[in-house]
């Protein structure tokens, strides 16, 4: 499936994604929680101070321990009317292993999600790091847990991953059609995985992201705070303490943009309206009863 060309307004996406990603930074700096933008959100830092400007999502990262607190803090003392966090649990399944703030006041809809009775507002994604295991022997079962937790906490099948892990997915997914089944293993490989202590260990990694990216590793020090910021968008942003090694590693020549003709959206948009709560589409742009359709 081809990633949605830009046909919306990117501008319009951006300012709210900015106005998440700002209430976002204070809530944690108030509730003394560390975060650090991650993967193109820091490219768009470093070498834009803002947006790139065909991307049209925002991910952070939070250590492990923070990302456990999150939480329970935005139940107790976010202002929920107007922003959601949503993680999948054993009721609901967004098919993302993060962490989700969404705007409850608008329409975000991805064409994977297009039958799901969840949470369909626009979103920043919040990625746990994980103490990577310190010998060769716990790192192995470490990316066996990582994997397994993958596969049953998105409960899709992968694309654009080749055909080993795609038909690789659809074996394990059909082994285990429970829900419920799913979820304790997918809990269990979680903790599994992220049972190490950041005391033992020098690196982290991003573990629910697929084997891709979790054999990119960092230093456990770059994220001790957020003492190192990088403008973004008119806004100071925290940043790994070496965000340019970060990004060397994550994309080697990150500051020269990709290709035009690569320059789509990262969403698969099935349909968008960024004044209006989700809530109103139901059965309608989604959720959409068969004799409907």
């Amino acid at each position: 499936m081809e990633k949605t060309k830009n046909q919306y307004d990117i501008q319009q996406i951006h300012d709210k994604l900015l106005e998440i990603l700002v209430y976002f930074r204070d809530f944690c700096y108030k509730n003394n929680l560390n975060f650090f933008l991650a993967g193109g959100t820091c490219i768009g830092a470093a070498r834009h101070h803002g947006f790139i400007p065909w991307d049209d999502d925002v991910d952070v990262f939070m250590l492990r321990s923070d990302y456990e607190k999150l939480q329970k803090l935005w139940q107790e003392k976010a202002d929920t009317n107007r922003y959601s966090v949503v993680r999948s649990d054993d009721k609901i399944n967004i098919h993302h292993s993060a962490t989700e703030i969404k705007d409850n006041n608008t329409t975000f809809i991805n064409r994977h999600s297009v039958n799901l009775d969840i949470h369909q507002g626009i979103m920043i994604d919040v990625i746990p790091l994980d103490a990577v295991a310190p010998t060769a022997f716990s790192r192995f079962t470490q990316a066996v847990y990582s994997m397994l937790f993958c596969l049953y906490n998105f409960q899709r099948l992968p694309e654009h991953k080749g055909k080993l892990t795609y038909y690789g997915s659809k074996v394990g997914l059909g082994l285990i059609r429970s829900f419920k089944i799913r979820y304790k293993i997918w809990k269990f490989c979680e903790k599994k995985m992220s049972r190490y202590s950041l005391k033992d260990c020098t690196h982290v990694a991003s573990f629910g992201e697929g084997l891709t990216i979790l054999k990119q590793r960092f230093p456990v020090e770059w994220f001790s705070d957020m003492s190192v910021t990088l403008p973004f968008e008119g806004y100071e942003m925290p940043v790994v303490h070496d965000y340019d090694s970060y990004l060397t590693i994550s994309y080697g020549d990150y500051m020269t943009p990709i290709p035009e003709e690569d320059r789509v959206f990262r969403h698969d948009i099935y349909f968008m309206d960024l004044n209006n709560s989700y809530k109103k589409y139901k059965g309608i742009k989604y959720c959409v009863p068969k004799d409907r359709k």
